[in-house]
């Protein structure tokens, strides 16, 4: 495993040639990309999967492995004053099942990428597992973590009551959250995007984007987590932020992810946006991907710029989160 400094803010493309070691200098610590390489199935899996002209990706907010219940959860700690007993075998059960449900062939086909948000690396939440990181390697598979670099001592902001049922990480808890991209194939332009946030500065917003190669095509992948707290505007504001990125290249692209369309207003609005910039989605507004107390709403997408969909699909039921992954067949061709 190599870790890759990056600074906020800042726009840095890395080409991924594991094993090889780079330095590069940084400005945060905590923000530094991880990557990790797995040289037996990966390279056995890219080298027949790269002759091919299509993929499967797919997209999953884990919620670090912790399981479903986000409300009642949320209101047991409330009330009890505690968490979960035994964590960390939980969160390792759980990193197991989900390897199981990606591999199997049964609830989706096996991905070639999969875009993770909520993906904590050794927080006291998550057992001090690195959700990433052992998902990869349990299905062999390339990573890259990209950590959100959340303020360690500083109090969350006051949010909406309907929006106060996830356990926090710890003031001074020395781990953390972000995104992570998990490939049968190599990486390469490996970029770090911070996206503007105002309601909850005790956790910034992120997305991350990656290059694959499928035969002769290649394909730019975004993996976006935009907030939940946020007006429709200020998730716009994040969104514009996404596509600047994604427009410097005009060639096959995907911005998949979770983006906390809790709302009618918010579907119809992210949608719109989208498919004004060129890009469609082969997913019906209203698709349910996540549960939680009776509710469903639809909050993760794929959408999908130069490419054909051939099929797609919601892994239902899977009960490692509150979101199901989403899933598409990309075809290149």
């Amino acid at each position: 495993m190599t870790a890759f400094p990056i600074a906020r803010g800042s726009e840095s493309h890395f080409l991924y040639s594991p094993p090889m070691a780079i330095t590069i200098p940084s400005l945060n610590e905590s923000e530094n990309l991880e990557f990790g390489y797995a040289p037996s199935r990966a390279e056995v899996h890219k080298t027949s999967v790269s002759s091919e002209p299509t993929i499967v990706v797919a997209s999953y907010n884990i919620r670090y492995a912790v399981g479903p219940h986000l409300i009642s959860g949320g209101l047991f700690r409330k009330v009890a004053g505690r968490g979960v007993r035994n964590r960390a075998a939980q969160v390792e059960r759980n990193i197991e099942r989900a390897a199981r449900a990606f591999s199997d062939d049964k609830l989706l086909p096996r991905p070639d990428v999969i875009a993770v948000q909520e993906a904590d690396k050794e927080t006291a939440r998550a057992g001090r597992h690195h959700v990433a990181r052992e998902l990869a390697e349990a299905l062999e598979m390339n990573w890259v973590h990209v950590p959100a670099g959340i303020p360690r001592g500083e109090k969350p902001k006051g949010r909406q009551w309907w929006l106060d049922f996830e356990e926090p990480i710890g003031l001074f808890d020395t781990g953390d959250t972000g995104i992570a991209l998990l490939s049968q194939l190599t990486f390469s332009n490996v970029t770090r995007i911070d996206l503007p946030w105002h309601e909850c500065a005790w956790r910034p917003r992120l997305a991350m984007a990656a290059t694959v190669t499928v035969g002769p095509r290649r394909l730019r992948i975004f993996n976006a987590h935009v907030d939940p707290h946020a007006g429709v505007g200020g998730q716009l504001e994040q969104l514009e932020t996404l596509l600047a990125e994604a427009q410097k290249d005009d060639g096959p692209t995907l911005i998949v992810g979770d983006f906390n369309t809790l709302s009618k207003n918010k579907i119809l609005e992210t949608r719109g946006y989208l498919q004004s910039r060129g890009y469609s989605t082969p997913f019906p507004s209203g698709t349910s991907t996540w549960h939680g107390m009776g509710i469903r709403l639809h909050a993760d997408w794929i959408f999908y710029r130069h490419v054909q969909i051939s099929r797609w699909g919601v892994a239902r039921p899977l009960g490692i989160s509150d979101h199901w992954p989403i899933w598409a067949e990309i075809d290149l061709s």
